[in-house]
């Protein structure tokens, strides 16, 4: 409770913003921190974040709570209700689960701080770049081109390739991460055909803030630039920019496809989204429930990246079908995945993670 409360001056410095967007970004921070405060109160009289131990009396069920800025239709909250199903089919105490979706808890960088004080979040899938506060090698898991393809990243997650940066998140953080979800393939989103090198050389691009982005397009030969996510379509229509780079969820959603039609299959990054679980809770819990916990999240992240992967393709092949966009092989990837190979191992070595990389890269 005193840490949630210590935390409000700092909240209300941080969301202090004049315009109507971010005055509702601000309110539904602040209501989040809010809403914390009664889900710890109550976890002290059912279970809960607070205190999840209820279930050892064998009256009161343990409360887990987990949250997604997603609705239940999205494969991360497909995902963590499977986690759920696992868990309780693997514990036989009394147990219950609360998902909170649509964002009524903040935002996964919120829940990530939740998840590190043992506060109102117990478990949430979260990206590696929130990670990087408490442990700088996390957005390792976030690097264009770390994963030749598709059967690469699927066998680098099932292997224990990733370990050193599940111990540092453990040990910086007191996250567990239990399990990898995931399977978002990024493409670019041109206005012509972009199929080979001559193609790409100074394409005017958007890349994402981290710095490792923009310095593996200009490795590569492109113009990166940094624009805010909702200003592309427009910077796209109006020619700022030849071209962005998205997953087909995203570019479904924000209707790139309309002043972007053609889609380079480039296949830069594979998206890796960990399932978390707060390291206090863990240790507050039941040997065996901590055993079907850690079981559930292994399992629970390979059938998220499934249907993920799936949607992924069946989105684009859908769009394709009925002539919104056209796809287009690019025919010198292992080329791209050269030139930037130099970028990655700098990127590695900057935050420590060489070890990481090269384990994964043995991955055959």
């Amino acid at each position: 409770m005193k840490q949630i409360l210590n935390a409000v001056p700092s909240m209300l410095e941080r969301y202090s913003m004049k315009s109507p967007s971010q005055l509702r970004i601000r309110f539904r921070a602040i209501s989040s921190l809010f809403l914390g405060l009664s889900l710890l109160g109550a976890a002290s009289g059912c279970g809960g974040s607070g205190s999840p131990s209820g279930g050892q009396s064998g009256d009161k069920p343990i409360v887990l709570r987990g949250a997604t800025q997603f609705d239940e239709a999205h494969a991360f909250s497909k995902t963590l209700r499977k986690f759920e199903t696992l868990v309780k089919s693997y514990y036989e105490g009394p147990l219950e689960f609360e998902l909170y979706l649509n964002s009524e808890l903040g935002l996964e960088k919120d829940y990530f701080a939740y998840m590190n004080q043992g506060i109102s979040v117990d478990y949430g899938i979260v990206s590696p770049s929130h990670m990087s506060t408490f442990a700088p090698a996390a957005p390792l898991m976030d690097m264009p081109f770390l994963f030749r393809d598709l059967e690469h990243w699927n066998k680098a997650l099932d292997s224990d390739a990733l370990d050193p940066l599940v111990t540092q998140v453990a040990e910086r953080a007191d996250v567990m991460l239990v399990g990898y979800a995931g399977g978002g393939t990024r493409n670019l989103i041109v206005k012509k055909p972009v199929t080979n090198m001559q193609a790409l050389k100074g394409l005017s691009i958007r890349v994402m803030g981290a710095p490792i982005q923009t310095k593996i397009f200009q490795a590569i030969g492109a113009s990166p630039t940094v624009i805010a996510y909702s200003e592309v379509y427009n910077a796209i229509q109006t020619g700022v920019i030849d071209a962005a780079e998205n997953e087909a969820a995203g570019l479904r959603q924000m209707k790139f496809y309309e002043v972007g039609p053609e889609i380079s299959l480039t296949k830069h990054a594979i998206t890796v989204r960990p399932i978390a679980f707060s390291g206090k809770t863990f240790r507050r819990l039941p040997k065996a429930l901590q055993d079907a916990i850690v079981k559930a999240g292994r399992e629970a992240g390979a059938y998220g990246r499934e249907i993920e992967s799936t949607e992924d393709s069946g989105i684009l092949s859908q769009m394709e079908q009925e002539g919104k966009l056209r796809t287009h092989v690019f025919e010198e990837r292992a080329e791209l995945l050269r030139l930037a190979e130099p970028v990655k191992e700098a990127f590695a070595r900057s935050i420590k993670a060489v070890e990481v990389l090269n384990r994964i890269n043995a991955v055959e």
